[in-house]
């Protein structure tokens, strides 16, 4: 039992040095972030105190009134520290491969499938709702970067449906905040083991970092094992 508390006490100043953190990196991106969870405590309390009293149970009303402010405060400081998270990733390299590897259960997930000397590069996911093509950098660039990962996947996959996605803010591109939204919400047309059959499938294929010309002889000193094998969730 002595043990248990001990790990819970320690675990509490990491918990709340994070929260800290994530607190500070929002109000760098959001100057009003303290204000807004400010307000939506008073006005939370202070409805259900106002109701406690007209009711006769102030005090009842106020813890109750209490509890549900801290929550609501938490709701809206998670939001905004989500928003305020993208919003500094937007652009930037890599950023829809970090979406894609926290979609969450159900997908397998290849970063960098594909990638030309620009770095526009495409990921892939796999799940219930087939294979889908995530590409980032140059709209112009990247639509023949997907058009020749469809036709190399055509050759083991061609009754699986592809979907492509564009991550930016233009025309037809899918925003960076809004990309797991639209994933997790095309129609799943494939069962459990379809979607292993796939997977297994795109493997024995190979991708861009598998494929890789390695250096013959012995590895040079400092070199590393480039990274982004499938991430399966």
């Amino acid at each position: 039992m002595a043990r248990k508390e001990t790990a819970a006490d320690a675990a509490n100043p990491g918990r709340l040095k994070q929260i800290a953190l994530t607190y500070k990196m929002t109000r760098r991106a959001d100057k009003k972030i303290g204000l807004v969870l400010a307000a939506v405590g008073i006005v939370t309390f202070g409805v259900f105190l106002a109701i406690g009293f007209l009711i006769g149970h102030p005090i009842y009303l106020g813890i109750l009134g209490l509890l549900l402010a801290f929550l609501a405060s938490a709701i809206v400081f998670g939001r905004r520290a989500e928003r305020a998270a993208f919003g500094q990733m937007e652009g930037q390299p890599g950023a829809a491969a970090a979406v894609l590897d926290n979609i969450g259960r159900g997908w397998t997930t290849t970063p960098a499938v594909a990638m030309n000397r620009s770095q526009d590069v495409v990921h892939r996911a796999v799940g219930k709702a087939g294979i889908v093509l995530v590409a980032e950098g140059n709209p112009n660039r990247v639509k023949s970067l997907l058009a020749a990962e469809k036709k190399k996947m055509n050759r083991v996959v061609a009754d699986v449906p592809v979907h492509d996605l564009i991550v930016g803010v233009g025309e037809g591109q899918v925003p960076l905040k809004k990309l797991r939204t639209t994933m997790v919400k095309l129609p799943r047309v494939l069962t459990g083991p379809q979607v292993t059959a796939t997977n297994d499938r795109l493997r024995a294929m190979g991708d861009l970092m598998s494929n890789m010309p390695m250096p013959k002889g012995p590895m040079p000193k400092g070199m590393k094992l480039p990274k982004g094998g499938p991430k399966a969730r």
